[in-house]
């Protein structure tokens, strides 16, 4: 029995510290107001399309008066946080230091550290209302399924999840609907909360049409998850 007492030790001291993190970040974005997530790539260089399709999506978001929340990091994070934070709006970055990413980036008006994926992850869900994924690995991947998972088991409410990069999204997004939604493995997308579009200006103007003609949506997602 000491031994097992000896062994929980590390997970209980590892549960304490995500339950920590997930109650300072709730504290410090509890009035950040509507916010959208960006996911993509922190590999993206400076040069990249990517990076400015990004960058002119945070630019875009905070002139229309929502608040950007990306990992905090470089690549396609930083360009989001870039646009958002020199547009004068409200730029959140939720930073976890990785080999790759070892410190934040300076585009941050709220830097919000982390030690775990999991507190991390949630905080995203927790706070955002839609979620706009430009190129990325297992990583953006991840939080992209997740963002569907979620919606498609009622745990958020529904909204956009907008693919930025038709050459690089096109394969994926055919074969969710020929392979996942047409086996009926998933319940059926709907093309106005699940598309592809490479236009920053077409992406910000579908969320703020979204959410006109959403507005119960809208409420129940400013007062958190479901």
């Amino acid at each position: 029995m000491g031994n097992n007492k000896e062994m929980a030790k590390p997970v209980i001291q590892q549960t304490t510290q995500i339950m920590s993190e997930m109650v300072h970040a709730a504290e410090t974005l509890a009035k950040i107001g509507p916010a959208i997530s960006v996911f993509g790539s922190a590999r993206i260089p400076v040069d990249s399309p990517y990076y400015a399709q990004s960058e002119e999506i945070g630019a875009r978001l905070a002139k229309a008066g929502f608040t950007t929340i990306a990992g905090g990091g470089p690549g396609i994070m930083e360009a989001a946080n870039k646009g958002a934070y020199e547009a004068g709006g409200t730029s959140v970055g939720l930073h976890i230091k990785l080999k790759t990413e070892s410190k934040a980036n300076p585009y941050l008006s709220i830097n919000l550290p982390f030690q775990h994926f999991v507190s991390r992850k949630a905080t995203f869900f927790m706070h955002s209302m839609a979620y706009i994924v430009l190129p990325g690995g297992f990583g953006t991947l991840d939080e992209l399924f997740e963002a569907l998972t979620l919606m498609q088991t009622g745990k958020v409410p529904v909204g956009p999840v907008i693919l930025v990069g038709s050459t690089f999204w096109a394969g994926l997004h055919d074969w969710i609907v020929e392979q996942l939604q047409e086996n009926k493995l998933i319940n059926p997308l709907d093309p106005d909360t699940f598309f592809i579009e490479d236009d920053p200006a077409q992406v910000v103007a579908h969320m703020q049409r979204f959410y006109k003609d959403h507005p119960d949506i809208m409420r129940l997602q400013n007062n958190g998850p479901v």
